[in-house]
């Protein structure tokens, strides 16, 4: 989506790194459940994530990973616990 070149570098510690900080945003913040959260979870179907939910997780990506602003746009592409990361490392400052 954003990066083809990162989806097979799932395994470096930058991913994982932000993985685990998503990670802690869905549990702590939302209180998802942290065993179904993966990187092909989808956060309305799998998380059972509702839109309130979902402009409350964009802020807090904005938050914690300092960037700016994430565009509508933007934020509507972002359905999963993947692209989320992928969206962090391209974009974040």
């Amino acid at each position: 989506m954003w990066g083809v070149e990162r989806l097979a570098n799932k395994d470096s510690a930058e991913y994982r790194a932000a993985l685990d900080k998503i990670r802690g945003i869905l549990v702590v913040r939302l209180g998802v459940d942290e065993g179904g959260i993966r990187p092909e979870a989808t956060f309305i179907e799998d998380l059972e994530l509702d839109s309130l939910d979902i402009v409350e997780l964009i802020m807090a990506l904005e938050e914690e990973f300092d960037l700016e602003n994430i565009p509508d746009e933007d934020a509507e592409r972002i359905t999963t616990v993947g692209d989320a990361v992928e969206y962090i490392l391209e974009n974040r400052q």
